[in-house]
């Protein structure tokens, strides 16, 4: 098939996707995030913030881009808040993973972070609200990395308006010292959501996202690997209608994303790329249901899903390059707050390999129970003058 052909079928099933009464390009994650903001309610207050993610996500897959395997465990935040100021929280705590069937702890990290905030504004230094809290796109950011690599290290600014959003960040993956005999490794993006018209349960938003990465460094001793800088974006627009009956709302969620290898000295199979990702979707008291088509060409990605990429990292076939994919999916989720602070979520996420002759039907199924609460501590007594 070639690229103009395929573009000219993506082009045309764009005017369909939108006529389908569903959408979405993503299920509602708002269970798996943890934001910790000051509160002038709070002030001199010590809090103890506790975060449990329980976790099994199983791929059924035998193509030749993403492996087949399974995550199945546990995760713990446990964190100490201390609400300095109106304006300010301090917080200390750890990072705890237990993958089941493996010996020992899989991952541990330490949590800290200073957060400033004034109105719309939250500045945050050390441990960001990161992964899927930036809100990307699958392509461009994969959802397993809630479990494999949840924790970012950096600064962040968000800016959160009724009518425009803001996620502008930077996080050090890799940190080297004179001499070192690795590359220090740099991510970082933008993602942000405007509102162009809202009313009678309609809205109308244009989303744009990027990001890029950086490996080099000037006080390695790795002078034969060259610099590496990468890059993956992604703009479109959101239509959403809320109902407000056993269907809570429709909506269509469509972009076109970019890749560009920026790199001084190109060693990739592609230096440039682009994709189409189309959804449709609805969230009713059943569960949230997705349709969703992507037209990759000569497209990697930095974060995302490897399902998607035109190169392969398959265990078995690694290199590999398919530069059209043509990947046509529909995913169901049910989500539900059990009990207060303790929310299930569990999803089912068939898809089909239009490229492929046999058009054979793989499917990857999660469950997650999560388990969120803040306890006052105690309150600091401030010494008189």
């Amino acid at each position: 098939m070639s690229t103009n052909t395929g573009l000219k079928k993506a082009l045309l099933l764009l005017p369909f996707l939108f006529s389908v009464y569903f959408a979405s390009a993503q299920f509602n994650q708002l269970a798996f995030e943890n934001r910790i903001r000051p509160d002038s309610s709070l002030t001199n207050e010590v809090h103890f913030n506790f975060y449990n993610l329980n976790y099994v996500r199983n791929y059924e897959y035998t193509n030749d881009f993403h492996d087949g395997y399974t995550y199945y465990g546990t995760q713990l935040q446990p964190q100490i808040v201390y609400y300095a100021h109106p304006n300010l929280a301090i917080t200390a705590g750890a990072f705890i993973r237990k993958d089941f069937g493996r010996n020992g702890i899989s991952d541990a990290k330490p949590l800290f972070s200073v957060k400033y905030h004034k109105r719309n504004l939250t500045l945050i230094f050390g441990s960001l609200e990161g992964n899927i809290q930036h809100k990307y796109i699958e392509p461009l950011y994969d959802f397993e990395r809630i479990i494999t690599t949840p924790i970012e290290y950096g600064t962040q600014l968000l800016v959160e308006r009724k009518k425009f959003t803001l996620d502008a960040w930077i996080a050090w993956q890799k940190m080297i010292y004179k001499g070192d005999p690795t590359k220090e490794e740099i991510i970082g993006g933008l993602s942000t959501e405007s509102t162009i018209a809202e009313g009678n349960g309609w809205k109308f938003s244009l989303p744009a996202q990027f990001l890029a990465f950086h490996q080099g460094g000037q006080i390695d001793v790795l002078k034969e690997i060259p610099i590496t800088t990468m890059f993956n974006g992604a703009t479109g627009l959101k239509l959403h209608k809320e109902i407000n009956t056993n269907i809570k709302q429709v909506y269509t969620d469509n972009y076109i994303a970019v890749y560009k290898d920026f790199s001084p000295d190109k060693r990739r199979a592609y230096q440039g790329g682009f994709g189409l990702w189309l959804n449709a979707g609805v969230e009713s008291k059943w569960g949230s249901l997705v349709a969703s088509y992507w037209k990759g060409n000569n497209f990697i990605s930095i974060k995302g899903m490897p399902l998607y990429e035109s190169v392969s990292d398959n265990l078995y076939s690694p290199g590999l390059k398919q530069s059209a994919r043509n990947i046509v999916s529909l995913r169901y989720a049910y989500q539900k707050e059990l009990i207060p602070h303790f929310y299930l979520d569990v999803r089912f996420e068939p898809h089909i390999d239009l490229d492929h002759t046999d058009k054979q039907l793989q499917f990857n199924h999660s469950f997650f129970l999560t388990y969120k609460q803040d306890f006052k501590l105690f309150k600091v007594k401030k010494s008189e003058q």
